[in-house]
């Protein structure tokens, strides 16, 4: 097929319908036969006309085309034209991206001029065949001293940061943003308030982290087509540098708000609601966009996905539902991030699925040890608190009261620090051979009665 005949099948002409009714978040369009997907002009008879209000072809109803507008409907009116406009949504991409910030249709809204991008790709991508992807064995440090030392992370690799509100998720992103080994960092904010972005920019991400990120914003006032269409924007962003043979790190935040997106679009063309109201295309898009991100034979993304975490309820259906597709999860504890402990990572209810594939056998059983001395401080908190334990007890939990305050000081850490792998191996090493030699440490001879998981 020549080139001509691409673009005539992408963007056909002179497919016209008509307004029907406006119900809720839909316009009804009689005549128009578009498929899923397309893009549509309200209030264009012509390719010439200018104005009227954008929209996307979500469903069918009858001989009925049900559109989502992704501006106000103020001012539309029965028997107004639809014209369909493309068939399928592509973007624009290049190295001129780096650096800038763009919406959730690839526009730039940073007040830049337009760059110059030479590639374009679609931005509803399918996922790379299964068999196709080699084994992830290398690792990508992120500059997070907790994640890189206990909870490792490969190239490629796929993991959720799961919390509630205000604890700390924004924060945690813009510290890998500007510390990882990654070569570019695409950033995907979805339904953020509209004070935080520029928060995010200046703040977190910094003048020294947008030198290599590509931010794509949607704003929480924006429609629900926006919102949903943010995170497979900064997708297919992130998979054309991959496709360049380039190692990318995607941070979407967050998945929740795309999730609830879904929902509206879903419920407001008919479909039936499941488990909270969400429909099923909500539970079908998940696995299709997280997919899509992993390692090539050319490339690798690896990606972190924030999950907002209702009333900070494990068992939320979205997160219930990616903690099964994802290749790990971490979880930020809002007990934690009382303490005055950040990043407030909660180490006993995170996990790295491809850890022991992408570590050393000296560093994985370090950080096993550094995790049991953390569930023994766990399990006998209240002991310690109200000075129910008395040493030799358990060697385990004498380690672990003997090293507490260097077991926060290796998961602690300033978002201006900077960290390299080799010290984070040498401190947690460090960390296990002294919880090592305490725990070989002589028992009193004649401890007291008390013992693990009783009170006195």
């Amino acid at each position: 097929m020549d080139d001509l005949a691409i673009v005539a099948r992408a963007q056909p002409t002179g497919l016209v319908g008509s307004v029907v009714e406006t119900t809720g978040l839909l316009a009804t369009v009689a005549d128009l036969a578009a498929p899923v997907g397309s893009v549509v002009q309200i209030g264009a008879r012509r390719r010439t006309d200018r104005g009227g209000v954008e929209g996307e072809v979500v469903g069918f109803r009858g001989r009925l085309t049900m559109v989502s507008p992704l501006g106000s409907l103020a001012g539309v009116h029965r028997g107004q034209p639809v014209r369909l406009v493309r068939t399928t949504r592509q973007l624009s991409v290049g190295d001129a991206l780096l650096g800038r910030v763009v919406n959730a249709s690839g526009e730039p809204i940073d007040g830049l001029p337009r760059p110059a991008l030479p590639s374009r790709v679609s931005v509803d991508r399918a996922p790379h065949p299964a068999l196709d992807r080699p084994p992830i064995k290398d690792s990508l440090p992120t500059g997070v001293r907790a994640i890189d030392a206990m909870l490792t992370c490969g190239r490629g690799q796929r993991l959720g940061v799961f919390a509630g509100s205000g604890v700390g998720k924004s924060t945690l992103l813009g510290m890998m943003t500007r510390n990882t080994a990654a070569d570019v960092v695409v950033i995907g904010l979805v339904g953020e308030r509209g004070r935080e972005v520029n928060e995010f920019l200046e703040r977190d991400l910094g003048p020294e982290g947008r030198k290599k990120s590509v931010v794509v914003v949607a704003t929480s006032d924006e429609p629900a087509p926006m919102r949903l269409r943010a995170a497979s924007t900064a997708t297919a962003i992130a998979e054309h540098f991959r496709d360049q043979g380039r190692d990318v790190l995607l941070l979407v935040d967050s998945l929740t708000r795309t999730a609830l997106a879904s929902r509206e679009l879903g419920l407001a063309a008919g479909e039936p609601p499941t488990t909270r109201g969400y429909p099923p295309s909500t539970f079908a898009l998940l696995p299709r966009l997280v997919e899509r991100a992993g390692r090539t034979s050319r490339g690798s993304i690896t990606a972190f996905y924030s999950v907002l975490v209702e009333g900070d309820d494990p068992d939320d259906p979205i997160a219930d539902c990616l903690r099964g597709l994802l290749d790990g999860h971490v979880w930020l504890s809002r007990k934690i991030a009382a303490r005055g402990h950040y990043p407030a990572i909660d180490i006993t209810q995170s996990i790295s699925r491809l850890m022991p594939e992408v570590t050393t056998p000296l560093q994985l059983a370090a950080a096993q040890t550094v995790r049991r001395l953390l569930a023994a401080l766990n399990e006998n908190a209240d002991l310690i608190s109200i000075g129910a334990y008395r040493r030799g007890a358990d060697p385990t939990v004498d380690a672990a009261i003997e090293l507490r305050t260097e077991i926060d000081a290796l998961l602690q850490q300033k978002t201006a620090d900077k960290i390299t792998p080799e010290e984070v191996v040498a401190t947690l090493t460090q960390l296990a051979n002294k919880a090592a030699g305490a725990a070989t440490r002589p028992r009193p001879a004649n401890p007291a009665p008390t013992t693990t998981g009783q009170r006195t």
